[in-house]
């Protein structure tokens, strides 16, 4: 048996033997409230940081991501429009 082979069967005990303890750690009450007020903690600093961005951005007279979502949606409908204008006049124009 060569070196490879020795160091994926060693790998692979060493993977489920830990998969399966980080599984007992993973479903114990104790790590889970914590981790879930990490997880809480953190979206609400990124919501906080993404506002305080944003006023930023709208305080230099700058657009907003929001203000150009809405601008590249609205570009959207028009590129869609038009598209539905010139394939109503290609049809009007073959019907001639």
């Amino acid at each position: 048996m060569n070196l490879w082979d020795q160091w994926k069967k060693g790998f692979a005990a060493w993977e489920s033997t830990t998969a399966a303890y980080m599984e007992q750690v993973m479903a114990n009450p104790a790590v889970l409230g914590p981790a879930g007020q990490m997880l809480t903690l953190a979206m609400k600093t990124k919501a906080a940081t993404d506002k305080a961005t944003a006023a930023w951005w709208a305080a230099m007279g700058l657009p907003t991501r929001r203000d150009q979502e809405r601008s590249l949606h609205k570009l959207n409908q028009l590129e869609s429009r038009l598209a539905d204008l010139e394939e109503q006049l290609a049809e009007a124009r073959s019907a001639q």
